[in-house]
């Protein structure tokens, strides 16, 4: 009882909200964050009455099924923005444009806390500015869909920014494991290639068949069905089935094999969408059914973020260089890897914007990192919460500000005055 009536009370605290952020022209995702945060453990939780709110951390994330669920239809949502005919004209440049930007966040990261740290010594020790440098290459996907949809953005900067995005959590995967794996070697004094390249080559690779061999079943089960609704349930059926195959890990002699789950599920839609003739209605349906799901990930999201954090000053201190240095990798990356590869000037002025949101696949990382990390791992946690509570909070926003000077966003019509007319009148 107590599961499902806060379920029902996050569900309909984010609604209520997202009604008065609408009034402040607010993008949805930031209210649905703003309502976990007023029903988590920091705020309505700390009253301590069973269902009213999330009492304790340990019961926002009690509920993680929900989160690994929801991303994995934003992923598979994602993987619609990879169709071969677009592919052609924007995948050379999303490509370029998505390793590129990644790697300057994490290069002006580095420079700056490696510089900070040159100043504060081993309060900030080095391990941990190049962890954080790698963090620094994952853009939350969630957030930036999301703004797309509620606001119906189409043009030249959203068909290149949904691919980048999800580019985004391969190139991280990749980034993460190197810088991860020096970073260990610096504390140990061990350097073992196998972690630090094979291992998430190998998750890219096998997340990636993984998906393909499912998108590719998915469509043949399809013909066997004429009914929509029937086609929606089983296109639902393979996103559950294939995040439940993505949680899968296990050894081969020294090696470490895992699934990304964003990329498998990214895949599974991307083959989906090109294989399937009917893909585009299947897809209008499946976003339509999910939609209380997306509300529910981000509240229980805005829940999740630890307020605690801004009890440290030197946290407080390290999170906004951070913030800065990564937001400016992630403009000037996108800016001039844009340029270079002649896009539109919109692009080039407001992508790097669109790319500050951060969140999951950020805070997994800092989970192997506290977990991996002796001399630093706490650290790496706590400023990776700071900077997704406040790219959670201000990212969308921006998006939704980019998206709009680009165009790709337009004003609604407003609606003709209603005439009232007296009974009988003529």
């Amino acid at each position: 009882m107590q599961v499902l009536l806060s379920i029902s009370i996050a569900l309909a605290s984010g609604l209520l909200i997202s009604r008065i952020s609408r009034k402040l022209g607010l993008p949805a995702v930031t209210a649905y964050l703003v309502a976990g945060i007023l029903i988590g453990p920091y705020l309505i939780g700390r009253i301590g009455v069973d269902g009213l709110g999330f009492n304790t951390l340990e019961d926002v994330k009690s509920l993680g099924i929900i989160s690994d669920v929801a991303l994995g239809f934003i992923a598979f949502s994602i993987g619609n923005e990879f169709r071969l005919g677009q592919l052609k004209q924007t995948g050379k440049q999303a490509t370029i444009i998505a390793i590129f930007q990644a790697l300057t966040a994490t290069l002006l990261v580095d420079a700056a806390l490696i510089g900070l740290h040159f100043i504060i010594g081993d309060k900030l020790p080095i391990p941990v500015c190049i962890t954080l440098g790698a963090i620094a290459t994952a853009t939350a996907p969630a957030a930036t869909l999301m703004v797309v949809r509620q606001y119906k953005a189409k043009g030249k900067l959203t068909d290149i920014l949904l691919p980048i995005v999800a580019l985004d959590d391969a190139v991280g995967l990749v980034v993460f494991a190197v810088s991860f794996g020096i970073a260990r070697a610096m504390e140990s004094g061990n350097f073992d290639i196998v972690s630090v390249l094979a291992e998430p080559l190998l998750e890219i690779v096998l997340s990636l068949a993984l998906g393909a061999a499912a998108g590719a079943l998915l469509t043949f089960i399809e013909r066997f069905f004429h009914s929509n609704t029937k086609r929606l349930c089983m296109a639902v059926t393979f996103v559950l089935l294939t995040v439940s195959l993505s949680m899968m890990k296990f050894e081969v002699g020294r090696v470490h094999i895992g699934f990304s789950s964003l990329l498998v599920c990214m895949m599974l839609g991307t083959m989906f969408c090109n294989m399937c003739e009917f893909s585009e209605e299947i897809m209008e349906k499946t976003d339509r059914w999910t939609a209380p799901l997306f509300v529910l990930f981000f509240v229980l999201s805005g829940a999740e973020l630890e307020l605690g954090v801004f009890k440290d000053l030197a946290i407080v201190g390290v999170g906004l260089l951070y913030i800065l240095a990564r937001s400016a990798g992630k403009y000037y990356g996108a800016s001039i890897s844009a340029r270079a590869t002649h896009c539109d000037e919109s692009i080039c002025k407001y992508l790097g914007v669109t790319l500050l949101p951060q969140a999951g696949v950020a805070l997994g990382m800092s989970v192997t990192a506290a977990q991996q990390l002796t001399g630093g791992g706490a650290l790496v946690r706590n400023i990776s919460l700071f900077a997704v509570l406040i790219y959670e909070l201000v990212g969308p926003l921006l998006t939704k500000i980019a998206l709009t000077k680009a165009g790709d966003i337009r004003p609604e019509d407003k609606p003709a005055p209603r005439v009232r007319t007296c009974a009988g009148s003529r």
